[in-house]
């Protein structure tokens, strides 16, 4: 079992108080106050309810940390070096319909790379987590991605793509051509926990366009510590800045990259 460092600490702290929070409103959504921020995109008091509570606590134990968050935005801090990336609730529309599948996601970005991740999802009690060059974790085992070299024989998981950068057309040519290749596909609706799955060998790989840093920032990291290849569907680019993203175990990446680009 891994010793989980002083900052993982800090960070599994915030997102267990977080938590708590999130899993009281999960059984009283009726009585959250909603409201649209774009096509099927919503916020609650839930959001930034738990948004309060993580810079709250991460400020506690990094006070000179700025913030990138889905709620709040960026936000100074006067270390210069370092950036929590925040997303207080990634699957809100699940939360918001009663559905157990949401999470909170926290990453630690270091003069511009991410070296501490960690995705919690409540309702499970999974706590993934990984820190650049000690590998990936859910609770306290150690994952990795998983072994299965046969495209015919994987689960990949995706997401649909929404907003003004939709490409809805490519998409869906895309999603037929995977869907001829693979044994089957999912749809979850939390990208954080998507990757996670990935990290973890749940899914052989997934793929999304049009995500945020907040979304991806620490389930890129759990891919690559659990042994995962992380990239643009393209190849080329920061998935990080973009929001375009491949992952994917190493034997079937490449495969995947090569029917996206087809289609």
């Amino acid at each position: 079992m891994e010793t989980r460092s002083a900052l993982i600490n800090v960070m599994t702290r915030a997102a267990d108080k977080a938590a708590r929070g999130l899993k009281r409103d999960f059984g009283e959504v009726e009585q959250l106050q909603v409201s649209l921020k774009g096509p099927g995109d919503f916020v609650s008091t839930a959001d930034t309810k738990a948004d309060k509570v993580l810079r709250q606590e991460l400020s506690r134990a990094r006070a000179d940390y700025a913030f990138l968050t889905e709620e709040s935005g960026e936000i100074a801090g006067s270390d210069g070096e370092h950036r929590w990336i925040i997303d207080p609730l990634d699957g809100t529309t699940n939360f918001l319909h009663g559905l157990p599948h949401f999470c909170i996601s926290i990453a630690l970005e270091r003069a511009g790379e991410v070296v501490a991740g960690v995705v919690l999802d409540p309702v499970k009690d999974e706590m993934f987590w990984a820190e650049k060059g000690i590998g990936a974790y859910l609770n306290d085992r150690r994952i990795r991605v998983s072994s299965r070299r046969q495209l015919a024989n994987a689960l990949i998981g995706t997401g649909t793509p929404f907003g003004e950068r939709a490409d809805k057309p490519r998409y869906l040519r895309q999603l037929d051509a995977v869907m001829a290749n693979v044994a089957d596909i999912r749809r979850l609706g939390a990208a954080a926990l998507d990757l996670a799955y990935v990290a973890a060998g749940r899914y052989d790989g997934f793929w999304e366009y049009g995500l945020h840093p907040w979304d991806v920032a620490a389930g890129l990291l759990l891919v690559r510590e659990a042994g995962g290849y992380a990239s643009e569907p393209g190849g080329e680019g920061n998935p990080l800045m973009s929001g375009d993203v491949l992952a994917a175990n190493d034997h079937l990446h490449g495969p995947l990259q090569r029917i996206l680009r087809q289609a």
